[in-house]
């Protein structure tokens, strides 16, 4: 302990990093403890502790550039010491984990700031923001900690937190029931990273950062492929990739600044994280390699479709989150220069993924939490600061230039065509398919949201604009979804700071099956047709009710059965193995002890009637047993029972 407080002192400023972390965890510790006494002002500490973290962590990333070496690690105490593991409580502070800091706490201080207007009429305000903080402060330790073990710690209270906030509407069967999923789903992608880890430590005696990947060289190629799948499992369970995808849409049913945390600085991203932060194992294989990236662009792929036939604003934008990851893994899947391009487009999309959650809020407020698109229309005329922003989060996304979605996605397609096998075309088709299709029903939102004729209910008279407390988050982060993109891109800015961490190739124009030129064109061609025929389909509204559909739309509307095939393969064989199991538990263990009860009960019963207290029923009872006993002795003596 006395090494740790000599490092802080030489580190100046930075050994104070573990405050990033224990400052929104003692504002949820005060916030559960105080109870209702903290009712009144408790949601204003979860926002002034987020905002001190956010201010922390800008100080830390200003003195981190000053350094040479760009890595500040520090030791707190032992965590684990158990025979050969020696796990320390240690933080690292580096460029990857500098950048995502001021992501979760800069957006997260914007989504804390919303909520308190949002959450305003809510009984349970205070305990919403205790489990905020909370939320916060696990995803601050995961994107810190030093260590596999220390992730781990933080993964599974991004866990608790999600389950928490996504079932806070306990009242709710459906948030209740969405919570479970969330939490069960991961589960499974948490037993995957549980067994990584322990491989870590069977076969290179560490869980260390510096030196698993040290070590990295000295396993055998089927060890780094089996070790980079069970990562992969845990983030894709993390970052709703395939096959754990199905939680994440139904996470919706939280309240919305949790849908915005959820999908633009928190959780979904913590997939992403593990795999850049893990690099060296997965460029170690290029099976693995190739494993991630296909997992990424067939997930963009669903998602692309499957958003493009909801009607509920905040699911469009949930499975638009699903397909945006997927073009993150398809850049971290890559290697190489591209880790650093899934990252750059990992930060874009903190904005305006969290600026359009924010407006679907802003529009559900003035709509009296309606959320089917159908039944909107004509609201850029009654809420135009939610129109202007949510308009900036919706070009972005798309990815028309200047906007922050082209410089961040573009790059991922262009090096998708930068390999040199037919694989190509492969992934590069995908990601360039899935850009056409994400600027066809990104395009189908907005128009059916804020264009065409009114379709509202008759309930709705006079839809409004939200209050400032609302709209100046939407604005801030309106100005990030135009500029951010461009910003990190500018003179490879973002890739060069990652290079110490990700490699010192930097990210530049691909030279593959296509040029750089022609990949843009192709990009923008692909995105102006895809939104060019959603506008040209819905500029005049839609039907209000459910309408025959083909067998495409149809597979869509169900999630192409995905659903169905966890229920029939997972959900179904389950629930009859445990009504098995119940059925053998009651008739045959609890049968057999119960019997064996009964019999002993019956019998001693039966016995108890030969006690007659009279001495002539005792003396014909010995004479009987006396003549059983010389009748048996006999048949002996006489060869019969030989």
């Amino acid at each position: 302990m006395e090494e740790t407080v000599e490092y802080a002192q030489t580190t100046g400023l930075l050994g104070g990093v573990w405050l990033l972390v224990a400052i929104p965890l003692l504002s949820a510790a005060v916030l559960l403890l105080l109870g209702r006494r903290a009712d009144r002002w408790g949601h204003w500490l979860g926002v002034a502790a987020i905002g001190a973290a956010f201010v922390l962590g800008l100080s830390f990333f200003f003195q981190l550039r000053g350094l040479e070496n760009k890595s500040v690690e520090l030791s707190l105490w032992d965590f684990i010491a158990v025979g050969d593991l020696r796990v320390d409580f240690g933080l690292l502070f580096d460029p990857l984990a500098a950048v995502f800091v001021l992501l979760i706490t800069g957006v997260g201080f914007l989504i804390h700031l919303y909520a308190v207007e949002y959450m305003a009429h809510d009984a349970g305000r205070r305990r919403f923001f205790a489990y905020f903080n909370l939320f916060v402060a696990a995803m601050l330790l995961l994107v810190l900690g030093n260590n596999y073990v220390m992730l781990y710690f933080g993964w599974e209270g991004v866990g608790l937190a999600s389950y928490l906030l996504i079932s806070f509407w306990t009242e709710r069967p459906s948030a209740a029931t969405a919570g479970k999923k969330a939490f069960l789903m991961n589960r499974v992608g948490d037993a995957g990273l549980a067994i990584g880890i322990f491989i870590m430590f069977a076969t290179l005696g560490t869980t260390q950062y510096d030196e698993v990947f040290n070590g990295v060289g000295s396993l055998t190629g089927a060890t780094v492929l089996v070790l980079g799948l069970l990562l992969l499992l845990g983030a894709a369970g993390k970052s709703g990739q395939f096959p754990l995808q199905a939680w994440l849409p139904d996470a919706m049913e939280g309240p919305t600044p949790v849908s915005a945390l959820i999908h633009a600085a928190t959780m979904v991203t913590a997939g992403v994280y593990l795999i850049a932060r893990s690099n060296p194992i997965f460029s170690a294989n290029s099976t693995l390699q190739v494993v991630v990236v296909s997992v990424g662009a067939l997930t963009l792929l669903i998602g692309c479709i499957i958003g493009a036939a909801k009607d509920d604003i905040k699911r469009v934008l949930a499975w638009s989150t699903v397909s945006q990851i997927g073009y993150m893994f398809v850049g971290v899947g890559l290697g190489g220069g591209a880790y650093a391009l899934a990252i750059i487009h990992l930060l874009a999309h903190g904005f305006f993924k969290a600026n359009m959650f924010l407006g679907a809020g802003s529009v559900m407020h003035g709509m009296k939490d309606q959320v089917d698109i159908r039944r909107f229309g004509g609201l850029s005329k009654h809420m135009k600061i939610t129109w202007l922003t949510f308009m900036m989060g919706w070009l972005a996304i798309i990815g028309l230039p200047p906007l922050s979605g082209y410089f961040s996605k573009e790059p991922i397609i262009a090096s998708a065509f930068e390999r040199e096998d037919w694989t190509a075309w492969l992934f590069g088709g995908a990601a360039l398919l899935g850009a056409g299709l994400t600027a066809f029903y990104m395009t189908r939102l907005f128009v059916l949201t804020f264009h065409g004729p009114k379709r509202w209910t008759e309930d709705i008279e006079h839809p409004h604009e939200s209050p400032k407390l609302m709209t100046i988050p939407l604005i801030l982060l309106a100005a990030g979804s135009v500029v951010a993109g461009g910003l990190m891109a500018w003179n490879d800015g973002v890739a060069s700071w990652l290079s110490p961490v990700l490699g010192e190739e930097a990210a530049g124009e691909a030279h593959g099956v296509l040029s750089h030129t022609v990949i843009t064109i192709l990009s923008l061609l692909v995105t102006v047709l895809g939104a060019g025929l959603a506008w040209f389909l819905f500029r005049a509204g839609t039907a209000t009710a459910p309408q025959p559909a083909g067998v495409l739309v149809t597979a869509a509307r169900r999630n192409l059965y995905t659903d169905a095939f966890n229920e029939a393969v997972f959900e179904k064989p389950g629930i009859f193995l445990t009504r098995a199991l119940v059925y053998l538990d009651n008739r045959g263990i609890d049968g057999l002890v119960n019997g064996l009860a009964a019999a002993v009960g019956g019998g001693s019963g039966r016995l108890r009637r030969m006690q007659t207290g009279f001495v002539r029923s005792y003396a014909t009872s010995i004479l009987a047993g006396a003549l059983l006993v010389m009748a048996a002795f006999l048949a002996v003596q006489a060869g019969w029972l030989a």
